[in-house]
Parts: C-alpha cells; sequence; structure tokens
C-alpha cells in the first residue's frame, strides 16, 4: 500500500478536471473520474444566473460573463481536497517498495515478496516467466505464418541448454555447469543431473535420441515435489509454497 501520493497532473476533457497518476518505474497512466454530476449540477446554475444577470442594466453583462467563464468544464487545475479523492480512487494500483521506495503500479510490483519486481529475490523466476509469456505470443504469431516448427526447434534447443546448466533454487539464475553459488544471492546451486545414453554412455544433453548412436532416451517422469521446499507441485511451473521454478 502506497504512504505517499503518485506524481500527477490536472487534465479535463470538457467535462470538468481529473487527475492523472504516473508509475515511477513503467509511467503507466492511472486517471481519476472527473465529478460529472458536480460539473452538471454548477453548469445549470451558472447558465440560469447568467441569463438573470444579464437583464440587468450596466454591469449585468459583465457580472454573466464572469459567471460563465467559471465553469468546470473549463478549468485545468484542482484544489488540495480534489487531489486527494482523486488519489484515493487509485491508490490501491500503486504500491512502495520498501528497497526503492518508488510508487509502482501492479504490472511492476510482486505481491507475493512484497517488493517491486526489479528489487524481488523472485526476479529470476519472474524474468523466467515473462520470457515463457513472450515465446507464447511469438511462438502464436510464428504459426500464423507458417514458422511454428522453426520457433519450437529453437524453444527445445533452449530448453536443452537450460537443463546443462546449474541452476539456483532461490531466484532461479542460471550459470554454467560447476558453479557451486549463486552469483545473484549466494545460495548453494543445483547442478544439472548427467543425462547419458544408456547404450554408449555419450551425453545426450536432454535429447529424445542419442547424438551419437541414436538410440531412444528413455526417461522418468519429473518429479512433482519442489526441490527447494519439499512440497508438492502438483505439476505446477512454479512450486505453490516458495515460488521455485519446477523441473
Amino acid at each position: 500500500m502506497a504512504t505517499r501520493m503518485a506524481r500527477y497532473d490536472v487534465r479535463n476533457d470538457g467535462v470538468g478536471p481529473y487527475a492523472v497518476f504516473y508509475c515511477d518505474r513503467c509511467s503507466r497512466e492511472y486517471r481519476s473520474q472527473p465529478d460529472v454530476k458536480a460539473t452538471i449540477q454548477k453548469d445549470v446554475g451558472r447558465n440560469v444566473l447568467g441569463g438573470f444577470l444579464r437583464n440587468i442594466p450596466v454591469v449585468g453583462g459583465a457580472v454573466a460573463s464572469g459567471v460563465e467563464r467559471d465553469n468546470p468544464r473549463y478549468q485545468y487545475s484542482m484544489d488540495q481536497q480534489q487531489v486527494e479523492a482523486a488519489w484515493k480512487q487509485v491508490v490501491d494500483v500503486f504500491h512502495e517498495c520498501p528497497t526503492c521506495h518508488q510508487l509502482v503500479c501492479n504490472s511492476d510490483w510482486d505481491a507475493q515478496s512484497g517488493f517491486c519486481t526489479d528489487d524481488s529475490p523472485r526476479r529470476g523466476q519472474i524474468a523466467e516467466a515473462q520470457a515463457e509469456q513472450a515465446a507464447g505470443v511469438m511462438k502464436g504469431l510464428a504459426s500464423a505464418f507458417g514458422l511454428g516448427d522453426v520457433v519450437k526447434n529453437a524453444a527445445e534447443a533452449a530448453k536443452r541448454g537450460a537443463s546443462m546448466a546449474a541452476r539456483c533454487p532461490k531466484d532461479g539464475t542460471l550459470a554454467k555447469p560447476g558453479t557451486k553459488f549463486c552469483p545473484e544471492c549466494g545460495a548453494e546451486m543445483i547442478q544439472p543431473a548427467v543425462d547419458a545414453c544408456p547404450k554408449c554412455g555419450a551425453p545426450t544433453a536432454g535429447a529424445k535420441f542419442c547424438p551419437n548412436c541414436g538410440a531412444k532416451i528413455e526417461r522418468a517422469a519429473a518429479s512433482t515435489k519442489c526441490p527447494n521446499c519439499g512440497a508438492d507441485a502438483k505439476g505446477a511451473k512454479f512450486c505453490p509454497e516458495c515460488g521455485t521454478k519446477m523441473g
């Protein structure tokens, strides 16, 4: 929850002023709603009063013009009370990071850890999840243009490369085999499993068939136990208890 107000400016689309608040990280806009009811009420009242004043000789016309110009439809400023009321409409979207103290929106907030995505201890997992989402979008576009097999082969190659790397159980950081401690958080790394061909013993790097002798590689089903906390992930990509990426 934000403890202070985000940066903002005031706009008016012809129905009254409203505030636009900005995320410190991505600058997304979150707009309050103008008080349309109050604008209409004031508009009607000013029109009636202006028409009445114009009937007064000498000074009536000048006063009436001033009354009509003082209209919420043309105001580009808000008093402190109005700004605070506008902030209450969008405050639930903003969160203050305890590390960098920026006010960020839900898109840049890791609710599980209570930090912004850049300072979250799960930033490696978040980056992987975002990459998987982006890959899904690219796969859909590739299929539409008849390039599905190309993308599939590239994804499988990347997956095989990841399976050959040492992995951090806390933040998902990948490193070359033999790396003992995570370069990001210092946790002990999980080393890649030795994946040798049962027929000739050659390394297969996750391939379905041995690149040396062509034998089909039979593998046991992946464990559903979290390597970090031991909880049953029940097929999920990330552990529901600690957030560690499975497999």
